[in-house]
């Protein structure tokens, strides 16, 4: 059922560290903009090991949750229900609290980063290249596997993690192929290109972008830009941020957890746009 204005309700964002989170702008600028006065978003510092005590102790008061990492993984067994698409990557970002009291979950990542790309234009490409092979890579596959209908060249550092993105590969029906880190500047090439590392690590490729790119999906947000977004854009390549993806899968975590659709999408990017100015 669609929220009330005068309904008392809860949400917050879980994870260790959380300090640093958007979430709680990003859902607060939503209740402010969508008339929720009596709702609240906070964020909780909890572990793996302080979940399961967390969770059981949310009251009727409770519409949902937001999980970042180490818990998207950790709460599955926590729950009564996950997506379709959450199971396909074995991670859950989203947990809506029903009123009958079952918890259900989903992953508003994947389909965040294709409504974040469809804003850039990007409906559609026949090949693609992710940097990175960690946790945001598989959800960055399981978004091509919507969007890619040729191959998709991951780069990683190491054969573990070459196998491990095959596998996901096959799970998730994506032709991929894997290549080393160190011929990351050939993954400029493609027509979308996903970065999916830590702060700092392609600040090397910056040199490498060609004299035409097509678009960069830099999943980071903080810093930004990262130096490889900097000279992609620079060079005329579009480029997709992090925040683009923040946004987009709080928008759709805000239309789960509120039942109100659309959540407002300019007012929660203009939210965290200034939230990191002010940084």
């Amino acid at each position: 059922m669609p929220a009330r204005a005068t309904d008392a309700r809860r949400a917050a964002v879980l994870g260790s560290p959380i300090a640093h989170s958007l979430s709680p702008v990003l859902h607060r600028a939503a209740y402010r903009e969508l008339g929720l006065v009596n709702w609240s978003y906070d964020r909780f510092d909890v572990d793996e090991a302080a979940l399961p005590g967390f969770v059981e102790k949310l009251g009727p008061e409770w519409a949902g949750l937001s999980l970042t990492m180490p818990l998207k993984r950790a709460v599955i067994p926590l729950l009564d229900e996950i997506s379709e698409t959450a199971a396909a990557v074995e991670a859950v970002n989203t947990v809506v609290l029903t009123e009958d009291g079952r918890r259900i979950g989903d992953n508003t990542d994947i389909p965040g980063m294709v409504a974040a790309l469809r804003e850039h234009g990007v409906e559609q490409v026949d090949s693609a290249a992710v940097l990175g092979a960690g946790a945001t890579a598989s959800s960055a596959l399981a978004a091509l596997a919507r969007i890619c209908t040729g191959e998709v060249t991951v780069y990683v550092r190491s054969e573990a993690r070459a196998a491990e993105m095959r596998q996901w590969g096959e799970r998730l029906d994506v032709d991929v192929r894997t290549a080393d880190w160190a011929d990351g500047a050939r993954a400029l090439h493609a027509p979308l290109v996903i970065a999916t590392t830590p702060a700092g690590t392609t600040d090397a490729l910056a040199t490498a972008v060609p004299e035409r790119p097509t678009t960069l999906f830099d999943v980071l947000y903080d810093p930004w830009p990262t130096a490889l977004a900097a000279r992609w854009s620079m060079s005329g390549g579009a480029v997709v941020s992090g925040l683009d993806l923040l946004v987009h899968q709080a928008v759709l975590q805000v239309e789960q957890m509120t039942g109100i659709t659309p959540a407002p999408l300019d007012a929660m990017r203009h939210a965290g746009e200034k939230a990191l100015a002010d940084r």
